[in-house]
């Protein structure tokens, strides 16, 4: 039996306006498009789980990680001028996570890898620069700035040889966190 559970108990629930008014769309599962669902969307209630909300369609754009919680005014909050367009739940995990960086596209130049968060790849590795990865175990976000600050990427289990053609060019990764079961 494998070690992670892939336990979909989330949810999140969209409201067009602020402070939860208005229409709203409650999704417990992945959601590549909700334009369907709403038109814009200003606030939102993670009820259980967690989950990395996109403001594009199809995963992809700027992306935040909501936990449990009430976002009355998630716009103000990440300093988006557009909405959600599509959100991911993330899966809890229980057992080891295992990452392995690399300086350069293709799994190029120096690698390490990594078991736990790192909040500064550079004073812990000497390393300038992350632009590929293997995700071997676990869920993992990476941050553009050092402890876990700026611009965030979620990293699920699998090889990633090129940010750049992941519409990440000019990004670098400094830090790395791990999604605990927490969620």
């Amino acid at each position: 039996m494998s070690n992670t559970s892939m336990n979909m108990r989330g949810k999140i629930i969209f409201y067009e306006d602020r402070n939860f008014q208005g229409r709203s769309y409650e999704c417990m599962n992945d959601c590549s498009d909700m334009t369907s669902y709403l038109s814009r969307c200003h606030s939102c209630r993670v009820e259980s789980g967690c989950f990395m909300v996109y403001d594009r369609p199809n995963y992809t754009g700027n992306q935040w990680f909501m936990k449990r919680g009430e976002y009355a005014d998630y716009m103000s909050m990440m300093g988006w001028s557009g909405g959600i367009r599509s959100c991911r739940m993330i899966p809890m995990h229980r057992g080891q996570f295992r990452m392995k960086i690399y300086e350069r596209d293709n799994f190029g130049g120096q690698s390490y890898e990594m078991m736990d968060d790192c909040e500064n790849i550079m004073d812990r590795y000497r390393m300038s620069d992350c632009q590929s990865c293997h995700v071997m175990d676990g869920h993992w976000l990476m941050y553009e700035q050092p402890h876990y600050r700026g611009r965030m990427m979620y990293m699920r289990p699998g090889e990633y040889r090129s940010f750049r053609d992941m519409g990440m060019s000019g990004t670098r990764w400094m830090s790395m966190r791990r999604i605990m079961d927490s969620c």
